[in-house]
């Protein structure tokens, strides 16, 4: 199962319920969750799941800057953000810091497990 596993990073509980279940309905392990970057660097770095799932837009360190930290920490970590609608700029900017994929709020299943999918393999 080592290589199913996923750490959501969100700020809304909401959101990371959500994501959770089409995760683990697709046969993928949540290995944690975080609500915000610093969060998410910390329990990267204790749990080296497979994925991070991150949201761009959060209090204090924005995702951006913790897929930053994360990368510097582990150069080959697997990391998709999510964001709302309209942010396309931010999207770029993840990509360039090391983002594999994006996917857009609200979740669409099918697009979650294609991205999923695309970057775990």
């Amino acid at each position: 199962m080592a290589g199913k596993t996923v750490l959501l990073v969100d700020d809304a509980a909401i959101m990371r319920m959500m994501l959770k279940k089409i995760l683990l309905d697709n046969g993928y392990e949540v290995a944690g969750e975080a609500e915000n970057g610093t969060d998410a660097f910390e329990k990267y770095k204790d749990l080296k799941p497979a994925l991070v799932v991150m949201d761009i837009t959060m209090p204090g360190i924005t995702g951006i800057d913790a897929v930053k930290l994360i990368k510097a920490f582990d150069s080959s970590a697997q990391i998709i953000m999510c964001s709302a609608m309209g942010q396309q700029a931010m999207i770029v900017e993840s990509i360039q810091a090391g983002a594999r994929d994006f996917i857009v709020k609200p979740f669409q299943t099918e697009r979650v497990v294609e991205a999923v999918k695309k970057v775990l393999g």
